[in-house]
């Protein structure tokens, strides 16, 4: 789901901090925190070395069958239902069954599009242990761009959410080689094109007890194609990019080496799963490691859904934990807790030094608004301010940052549990090699990566392939950075946003996006260079391009912290003077010389990536 801030609901209790005021009189066993905390493993954790998402699914619904795999709330007046291991194994085979013994949907391709439910997981696990390849779609898409991808795939099969019904309805006559629409939540019987999900999934079960296995047994060839992702589009049109087992198998095998996940812990789904970030981190990660996974329902429940789901971690991306970063402070101020927290993080800091950690007992009532057991919140797809992550840090939780792409499936670097590194974007993966292409005297130039996690490479499109990955097998990231001596990745830019100025200096817009930012009257920006209108003709390219901010403003900050009804200009004047103290921060050829306001939101992708060259092209 797209992150639409108006959506947003982040209406966290009051802080009372009594357990920090309490805190000379708490009953604390220093000695044997101490001794637990040196007990701790400082290096990489021995790793899995799966070859198939099927392999790790059938040994934890073996090792787990009991054990609650996936919880989901009816409506939201009902507390969360338990799906248990066994109860999802039994429903994925039964509904893999259903699709290539009813459908005949053996090796076709099936779309999958819809918001995330219990009958997304299905029919994603359903097709990655043996029916096909599974085509999951953004269903934020317009029905037009739905139709496109539909066809491009050659999909003969569309399963989707109720809520995508009408436009199911509006393309199915349009998209003759589809041969069934299956609806999630839905009993309906077979009735010519039209099935329901749950129907089938009961006939398969059916099938299963008659004697029939053929589904359980069937056997998964690691390197074949299994998974076609077509990529947000943020630069560039959408891309297909071939996945295998074998890179999403290998995504396990990279993570288990530097984050412990426990069959206790419990993962808090908010993104949307038809991005590699989440249903491969999100999903089959904590899948794999017999954890639990609580769906929420929505941006507006966020804090309900936390508080009764209690989750021991959480995926996301920044603008979302930004957001909880801020409410919960402003929750501090209001309750006049600001200093104590300030001084309960300097003193819980100084015995986590020497090895005890007492930041849980001290900052229960942050824990308790977030849940009362989170102990990792994972940041990925974007730059994250490092106050946020040190502040997260500093009340006890593991901050953890990963990098990749749709094209490494997704994973490429993360943090380890065990040494963490706010500002950077995570570890090379141990199982993979990143380096720096032609960096320039700050040892920034592009990132390429070699890693079994790498896609098979772009759907129909040989020639794309071969521009981003090289005789060496390296793939060209388009994303700028540097690699530290701990093999740590830090990510400055994309090489395609970058502006590059007259004296050939470059300028990457992402550094400076950031720095305003912070400025809580902008909501949100994009940096450019623009060309002067001015004499364009021939001598464009001989032109020094104009650093240029596009900002959408605050509107809602702006009218409570200036006044209400402000024009035009003196929105303009505002944000204005937010710039020039940004400038003053820069060298001087990277200062902003020129604003523009656009009242508008920037159109985004579902992980809240602007789409920059479609923005760019109202320029």
């Amino acid at each position: 789901m797209n992150i639409n801030l108006k959506k947003l609901k982040l209406n966290f209790g009051k802080i009372n901090m009594k357990s920090a005021e309490e805190f000379d009189k708490m009953n604390i066993d220093y000695d044997n925190l101490k001794r637990e905390g040196m007990k701790k493993k400082k290096g990489p954790y021995p790793h899995t070395d799966y070859k198939t998402v099927k392999e790790f699914f059938y040994r934890s619904a073996e090792l787990y069958g009991d054990k609650a795999c996936i919880l989901e709330k009816p409506n939201h007046k009902e507390e969360y239902k338990t799906v248990t291991y066994s109860e999802f194994k039994e429903d994925v085979n039964a509904l893999g069954t259903g699709l290539i013994k009813v459908l005949n949907q053996r090796n076709k391709r099936v779309v999958i599009v819809g918001e995330t439910q219990y009958g997304w997981y299905v029919s994603y696990m359903a097709m990655l242990c043996g029916v096909g390849i599974a085509v999951p779609i953004d269903r934020e898409l317009p029905y037009n761009e739905l139709e496109n991808l539909v066809k491009r795939s050659k999909a003969t099969a569309i399963i989707y959410s109720p809520k995508k019904a009408d436009d199911i309805k509006k393309i199915r006559d349009k998209v003759k080689e589809v041969e069934y629409f299956i609806e999630m939540k839905s009993d309906k019987p077979l009735d010519g094109k039209d099935i329901g999900l749950n129907s089938l999934i009961e006939t398969g079960r059916n099938i299963i007890k008659s004697g029939d296995d053929e589904f359980e047994n069937i056997p998964i060839d690691p390197e074949e194609f299994k998974l076609l992702i077509f990529t947000s589009g943020t630069t560039s049109d959408a891309k297909g990019v071939m996945i295998c087992n074998r890179n999403l198998a290998e995504n396990i095998n990279a993570i288990t080496a530097y984050v412990q996940l426990y069959p206790t812990d419990r993962l808090f789904s908010v993104l949307p799963l038809h991005h590699t970030y989440e249903s491969t981190i999100g999903f089959l990660y904590p899948l794999s490691q017999g954890a639990s996974i609580a769906v929420c329902e929505g941006l507006r429940y966020i804090v309900p859904n936390l508080q009764e789901a209690k989750p021991t971690a959480i995926l996301t991306v920044p603008l979302l934990v930004e957001n909880i970063y801020k409410k919960i402070n402003e929750s501090i101020k209001k309750s006049h807790k600001d200093k104590v927290v300030s001084s309960m993080i300097v003193a819980t800091n100084l015995l986590k030094s020497v090895g005890v950690d007492v930041k849980k007992r001290i900052f229960k009532d942050i824990y308790d608004n977030l849940g009362g057991n989170l102990r990792i919140i994972v940041s990925a797809a974007a730059p994250i301010d490092k106050k946020v992550g040190k502040w997260l840090e500093d009340i006890g939780i593991l901050f953890i940052q990963g990098y990749g792409l749709t094209e490494t499936a997704p994973i490429a670097a993360v943090t380890p549990d065990y040494k963490l590194s706010v500002g950077s974007a995570g570890k090379t993966i141990w199982q993979a090699d990143i380096k720096v292409d032609n960096p320039n005297e700050a040892g920034e130039g592009e990132i390429l990566i070699k890693s079994p996690t790498l896609m098979l490479g772009y759907y129909e499109n040989e020639e794309e392939t071969d521009k981003v990955i090289d005789d060496e097998g390296y793939f060209h990231s388009g994303d700028i950075g540097y690699v530290d001596n701990n093999g740590y990745v830090y990510i400055t830019g994309r090489s395609k946003n970058v502006i590059v100025t007259q004296n050939g200096k470059n300028i990457y817009p992402e550094e400076i996006e950031t720095l305003l930012l912070k400025n809580q009257e902008i909501k949100d920006v994009i940096v450019y260079g623009k060309t002067p209108d001015e004499n364009i003709g021939k001598n464009k390219d001989k032109q020094e391009l104009i650093i240029t901010a596009r900002v959408v403003p605050n509107y809602d900050y702006i009218e409570k912290q200036y006044d209400k009804d402000l024009f035009d200009e003196k929105v303009h004047d505002i944000i204005w003077n937010k710039v020039k103290d940004v400038n003053k921060k820069l060298t001087s050829y990277k200062a902003i010389k020129l604003l523009e306001i656009k009242k508008e939101d920037f159109e985004k992708t579902s992980t809240m990536k602007v789409k920059r060259y479609k923005e760019l092209q109202n320029k």
